[in-house]
């Protein structure tokens, strides 16, 4: 909180005055919470905004802000964007060249992978799909023209779009584009909207090899249709930062992640939903709180808005 309330003050705005802790005082203008109850939300009648210190919207947090403050505006943060776009495609990389298979065997002193066939994807001059276009699609979608790769992406509102070589279509558009993706990578938001946008069908449209990478969110993907898309070898490989299944506190050290055992899959690549981490990640979440506060106090619209009914 102190790291929060110096960088506000430093950028000369006020008067400031922070509270910490669950009770909210009857006169809080801005509410930043991750999880904002019923009672909170309607603690003061001079609430004005809600800011979300993360990327997503809970399916809760909206449930709730719709019942009981549907026109409240609420401001979402994106300060790990650039780590997630990074981790995005490591984890295509690593799945195109099977490198942690290779990396299993060989600590093991197994060279046989050396000299049998070779499973790996080239990535140069294939065709990219980047489902969702916000901060980390963006990114995601520069790095891979960056590789050498046609990319195309899709963002939920606006026409088709040509930008600095990365063609941009509504999202209206998403199934069409499916059977031109050799690399598939999901930045969406989990909405109401995408929750099982990539069913048996859908999946069946990419072309027999293709890479799928998601780092938004699982309910995105049918979790039987994936794990027999990658079992079968329709699918080359995938790399899954996120799951249908988490685990409680007590259960970290023993909660698979999926109902199938997607651990059996050596074109799988896995990740425990932690691309966004890094010993910085707490500093840029306070400086990017602190520009959003800093907006809002001088009467400016914050960098990112959220459409509560969306649910992005």
């Amino acid at each position: 909180m102190r790291s929060l309330e110096a960088a506000c003050r430093a950028a000369g705005d006020g008067p400031w005055h922070f509270t910490d802790g669950s009770e909210v005082p009857s006169d809080t203008d801005v509410l930043v919470a991750g999880r904002p109850t019923k009672e909170q939300l309607l603690a003061s009648p001079h609430l004005r905004a809600l800011v979300f210190p993360y990327a997503g919207l809970p399916p809760a947090t909206r449930t709730l802000l719709l019942e009981v403050a549907p026109d409240l505006p609420v401001h979402n943060q994106h300060h790990n964007a650039e780590a997630v776009a990074e981790a995005a495609v490591g984890l295509v990389f690593a799945a195109a060249k099977r490198v942690v298979p290779m990396d299993r065997a060989l600590r093991a002193g197994d060279w046989r992978p050396r000299y049998a066939p070779d499973p790996a994807v080239r990535l140069g001059g294939k065709r990219a799909l980047v489902l969702g276009y916000g901060a980390v699609g963006r990114r995601v979608a520069r790095m891979l023209r960056g590789l050498g790769l046609t990319v195309t992406a899709t963002r939920r509102t606006g026409g088709l779009a040509d930008e600095n070589g990365i063609a941009v279509h509504p999202a209206a558009d998403t199934l069409d584009l499916l059977a031109s993706a050799d690399i598939l990578v999901l930045c969406l938001p989990g909405t109401p909207e995408t929750t099982g946008l990539l069913d048996a069908s859908a999946l069946a449209r990419l072309p027999h090899g293709a890479l799928l990478v998601n780092i938004a969110r699982a309910a995105i993907v049918d979790e039987d249709a994936l794990f027999d898309a990658l079992q079968s070898g329709r699918l080359a490989g995938a790399g899954l930062d996120v799951w249908w299944r988490y685990p409680a506190a007590d259960a970290r050290h023993d909660t698979p992640p999926a109902t199938r055992p997607f651990h059996e899959l050596d074109n799988l690549v896995m990740s425990p939903h932690r691309t966004g981490h890094g010993p910085w990640v707490e500093a840029a979440r306070y400086r990017e709180l602190a520009a959003t506060l800093v907006a809002l106090a001088r009467g400016e619209e914050p960098a990112s808005t959220v459409d509560v009914r969306a649910g992005y």
